[in-house]
């Protein structure tokens, strides 16, 4: 298990979210798992869960009292990013800005990288 500093950030509002989720489960010591996977109308597709640990070779970052958990790969996609939390009249929920997209879709929840990787599918 590796520890990371700044491969992916929260910010103050994500990690009360995620803070307050955790507890909401009963997971006060769980953590926040960050993901990409292939998919999506762009390419890559975000995901998030809840994890009740840390995986073996997981980079584990720790924001604002809360642990974040990315796995290698997706560490590979995501390094920069930032998760906030959103709430609005159009919608709530994490999001996350991603330094290596060079395209997204209408949505957010799907990107393409410069290289092009991943295969895209419909998500809207």
């Amino acid at each position: 298990m590796a520890m990371e500093t700044a491969q992916v950030t929260l910010t103050d509002r994500a990690a009360a979210k995620a803070k307050s989720l955790l507890e909401q489960r009963g997971m006060p010591n769980g953590a926040l798992r960050v993901f990409v996977v292939g998919g999506g109308c762009s390419g890559y597709q975000y995901g998030m869960a809840l994890a009740q640990e840390a995986e073996e070779d997981d980079l584990v970052i720790e924001e604002h009292g809360v642990r974040l958990l990315v796995d290698p790969e997706s560490a590979k996609l995501l390094a920069g990013a930032e998760v906030d939390y959103v709430e609005d009249l159009m919608k709530s929920g994490f999001q996350i800005f991603n330094p290596n997209a060079v395209k997204s879709c209408a949505c957010g929840s799907s990107f393409q990288t410069a290289d092009g990787g991943g295969t895209p599918r419909r998500c809207c």
